[in-house]
């Protein structure tokens, strides 16, 4: 489930689009977009150390020249002092995340880097010029061996060989009732059809607009391209739609870029990108998704420098510099953003050997721990620079739900050995329960948002995943709570199917209240809109492993009617304005999370249990599956992470 995003309309909580392929055989430009021709006009395109000879002495001529230039003409110290070594520093607060070294401010010191640079150039030309033909072509050759077998990233960074072994329940057995098979094959079909109208009205873009057939752009992601289809490896997987996943992973392999001039959203781009990228490559094992997720969480590390490391919720992943939401109390970070990176980081230092993605997220824990909690409740807000809450709004559903999600399934993916994820988890649901929870005049159970210490009795659409997970959390609950957390979870799956049920469409709104007499009902008009989101299919799906009560199913297929009816259009699935309006006003967006999520979760409701099983795999909130480490999968390169 999406969490702690922002706004309506856009793609996940809420509410939360390629670069050059490879050159063909018969090519003959270069990556670098320079002809190489060899004897009798022979081309070389293949050859990218010549490539890069032929660039250094282009470069090395242009320095050269510029040199010439500067010295001979007049007065040239005065020139060199006065016109080009004289501008102003940035900021002190900007050098460290811009990488700026203080001597290129100094006159002496920056001419002297640029000798020192042209001498270096000049070099390498040299040396590259005495050596054998069939060594430079050697080199070409391993460079591609390497890149293929994914033990380097695309900038250029070692990766450690890692032998891969496919966990548990990567593939399931076929319902044997009918029945259900034939709904689970129509779910098959849902998302069929979703796959081919995005290929063929959208295709490289982030998300696809259905109705206008075109693509759908989201400043979410900056300029990084192809949402739709990272986000849907993973279900293009497991439901075994082998021709859709081959042209997903070719065109990951060919066009899926990074390096963009362009803020994004840390969370959204970490569950969506480096999620999926990491799903794939746990279903599959093919390396490119190992290789583009580390490349990928390098480019987010520059996030995390601030005073107290917690991470900007934007960032020009080509600078490194960040900031926050300007409209987030004061400057603060999200909980639930800074909050969600704990499963990706963690499985980041497992498949790349460096604990740095780990020592990340492990020191948020630090700071928060240090932190008062007002009633034992986490506010939603957070500034990253001195370390202090800001206004004490408190929710379970946007801008704070996967924080606790992740508590709890850190623990789980941990083989349960994460004993402090666990105790501010079951600490959290304490002071959740004490403060948030109550009951209708009707005895329907829901979560309120706590705003300094007033409570608003409004339950959000995102906060309805909560039923799934205090069911995955009831095992590890205290001795006297274990069946408290199942029921409590049964209760809140029976109000969201309410909030569903209550609509004319039989589709959840954003939010609904309890208050004046109403229940479970949504009374303002711009909370009454349904954009595809997955969170009370998800909760139907744990309720479904951990009880097998037919009504989850029933509850499921009641929303796969609703959808069929309301939300499919000629070009794929789009959401709708009004749930409680009798003909569907479309907002014409296909999100990405309605591949990643919403059908996922709809497939597993109609498949056994021993596909993707829970007991060998965790979800992350974009419904990614990743296994759980093992005590004795958690050394990479000698070091424990």
């Amino acid at each position: 489930m999406p969490g702690g995003s922002l706004l309506p309309f856009s793609s996940a909580p809420l509410g939360s689009v390629g670069g050059g392929a490879g050159g063909s055989p018969g090519g003959g430009v270069s990556g670098s977009g320079l002809l190489l021709l060899g004897p009798a006009g022979r081309k070389l395109s293949g050859f990218r150390l010549t490539e890069k000879f032929v660039l250094l002495l282009v470069f090395s001529g242009f320095i050269t020249l510029c040199f010439g230039a500067i010295f001979f003409l007049p007065d040239s110290p005065k020139l060199l002092s006065g016109v080009f070594f004289q501008q102003p520093p940035p900021p002190p607060s900007h050098r460290a995340q811009i990488g700026l070294d203080e001597d290129m401010f100094v006159d002496g010191g920056r001419l002297a880097r640029i000798r020192e640079e042209h001498e270096r150039a000049l070099r390498e030309a040299k040396d590259t010029l005495n050596r054998p033909v069939e060594d430079i072509q050697g080199d070409i050759l391993r460079d591609k061996e390497r890149m293929a077998q994914g033990r380097v990233t695309a900038g250029g960074k070692k990766l450690p060989s890692r032998t891969f072994t496919q966990p548990i329940g990567v593939v399931g057995k076929e319902p044997q009732d009918p029945a259900v098979k034939e709904k689970r094959d129509k779910i098959k079909e849902m998302m069929q059809f979703s796959w081919d109208n995005y290929k063929r009205y959208a295709w490289g873009l982030n998300e696809l607009k259905p109705i206008q057939k075109q693509g759908h752009s989201s400043n979410l992601f900056g300029n990084i391209q192809g949402a739709t289809i990272v986000d849907a490896l993973d279900t293009l997987f497991i439901m075994e739609m082998k021709d859709e996943f081959k042209e997903a992973k070719e065109w990951v392999e060919k066009n899926l870029e990074f390096n963009v001039n362009a803020e994004v959203s840390v969370f959204e781009v970490n569950i969506r990108f480096v999620g999926g990228l990491l799903s794939a490559y746990y279903l599959s094992g093919d390396e490119i998704f190992r290789r583009k997720a580390v490349e990928l969480g390098e480019k987010l590390l520059p996030a995390f420098n601030t005073p107290t490391g917690i991470p900007w919720a934007l960032l020009n992943i080509k600078s490194g510099i960040g900031r926050n939401w300007p409209w987030a109390s004061g400057g603060s970070s999200i909980l639930a953003e800074f909050g969600t990176l704990h499963l990706e980081f963690i499985h980041l230092s497992q498949v790349s050997g460096n604990p740095v993605f780990a020592e990340k997220v492990t020191n948020i824990r630090k700071v928060l721990n240090r932190l008062d909690k007002p009633q034992g409740l986490y506010p939603n807000y957070l500034n990253p620079s001195s370390g202090q809450w800001g206004q004490h709004h408190v929710s379970v559903g946007g801008l704070g739900d996967s924080f606790y999600e992740y508590l709890l399934k850190a623990w789980l993916m941990s083989d349960k050995t994460d004993h402090e994820a666990k105790k501010m988890y079951y600490e959290a649901v304490q002071a959740i329960e004490t403060h948030l929870i109550r009951k209708s005049s009707s005895g329907l159970t829901y979560i309120a948002e706590w705003k300094g210490g007033l409570l608003e009795h409004k339950m959000g659409h995102l906060t309805c995943f909560a039923g799934g997970m205090f069911a995955l959390g009831a095992d590890g609950a205290p001795t006297d709570k274990t069946g408290h957390h199942t029921e409590l979870a049964a209760e809140i799956a029976r109000t969201c199917h309410e909030s569903y049920d209550r609509t004319t469409m039989k589709l959840g709104p954003e939010a609904f209240r309890f208050d004046g007499g109403v229940e479970a009902i949504a009374t303002r008009q711009n909370e009454k809109y349904y954009i595809l989101r997955p969170e009370v299919i998800e909760t139907y799906m744990y309720m479904w492993r951990f009880t097998h009560d037919p009504k989850y199913r029933q509850w499921g297929w009641e929303a796969v009617q609703a959808l069929e009816k309301y939300c499919r259009v000629e070009g794929g699935y789009s959401g709708v304005r009004d749930v409680y309006a009798a003909h569907p006003s479309h907002d014409d967006v296909q999100q990405s999370f309605y591949l990643a999520e919403t059908l996922k979760y709809l497939y597993l409701l109609f498949s056994d249990d021993d596909l993707l099983p829970l007991e060998h795999w965790i979800f992350n909130t974009e419904a990614h599956p990743l296994p759980i480490v093992h005590k004795g999968d958690r050394t990479t390169e000698g070091r424990s992470i």
